[in-house]
């Protein structure tokens, strides 16, 4: 469904909504996930790295957005070598458990190594890896994307710990009750670590790009830039900050409370809505064309 900008709208969600309103779609249980927005400054201000999805992908196949995946249970284990604020400290901040939170910040810092190769970790716990790259590094890294290694033994094999004060807490967004496929998602801002260097080391992406956050927003406006609701709303959001730094630092006081879209029938045209995102409003009117998605 076409919009007059780049905001990603698939043409099966009006039926959806209305198999949902009318009591014929049970919403599935959202899985937790986590995506990280990865600054790099510049002469400019800090550029943040992007993922182009494959268009082949079932959801949101061809939009931009940041590195990033679902939690693996095992990131909840005791024994994951850590360093900077504890789990209980981040649940607080996150609205979760602690065993989830660490979870959370586990899949931010995992996923940004296995889609982007860069890793938020160190030998101490005021120090980083400076170098990701290399036929070890490599193969490691594909054991940690089939799930035939967990990110705690992968980091006790390297002697790391995880660097969870690399990290700020920045959004909270949950896929609508209508998609059949949902994430509970937390979004986090982090500075690229000295000395290391992103790269397209997902088979989700078929292009990676670092921009201006101002740049991708004119461009999602152009309708040159397909994106979600939650990547151009957290874009924007960056636009004020001169610096990776000042970025985490105004992270400590963001609202966490997540964000979660409503549909509502009004006669025949759907309302769909984001709270507090008034720009994301679409009326769509009409009847439906076919069976629901709930029949299918």
């Amino acid at each position: 469904m076409s919009t007059s900008n780049g905001q990603w709208y698939p043409p099966e969600w009006p039926d959806r909504i209305r198999a949902l309103t009318r009591g014929e779609l049970r919403p599935v249980s959202p899985r937790r996930a986590a995506t990280v927005l990865l600054l790099r400054d510049g002469a400019d201000g800090p550029a943040v790295h992007m993922l182009r999805r494959r268009a082949s992908m079932a959801f949101a196949g061809g939009a931009y957005a940041y590195p990033g995946g679902s939690v693996d249970p095992r990131d909840e284990r005791g024994d994951v070598p850590w360093a900077g604020p504890a789990p209980a400290q981040w649940a607080r901040s996150l609205g979760v458990d602690a065993a989830s939170a660490q979870a959370i910040v586990c899949a931010a810092v995992r996923e940004t190594f296995e889609e982007a190769g860069v890793l938020l970790a160190g030998p101490t716990p005021g120090t980083v890896v400076a170098d990701t790259t290399g036929p070890e590094w490599e193969a490691e890294r594909a054991a940690l994307v089939s799930r035939e290694l967990s990110f705690a033994d992968f980091l006790v094999r390297r002697g790391l710990l995880l660097r969870s004060d690399l990290l700020g807490g920045w959004a909270r967004w949950i896929t609508p009750e209508f998609e059949p496929r949902r994430y509970d998602t937390w979004f986090f801002v982090a500075a690229l670590p000295e000395g290391q260097r992103t790269r397209n080391a997902s088979t989700e992406a078929d292009r990676t790009v670092w921009i201006r956050p101002a740049d991708a927003a004119d461009g999602f406006d152009r309708g040159e830039l397909l994106m979600m609701p939650p990547t151009i709303s957290t874009l924007r959001e960056l636009r004020p900050y001169g610096s990776a730094a000042e970025a985490l630092t105004a992270a400590r006081d963001r609202d966490l409370t997540p964000v979660l879209a409503r549909a509502r029938l009004d006669g025949e045209e759907i309302v769909l809505s984001w709270p507090g995102h008034d720009e994301f409003t679409r009326r769509v009117a009409g009847k439906p064309s076919g069976p629901s998605e709930a029949d299918r």
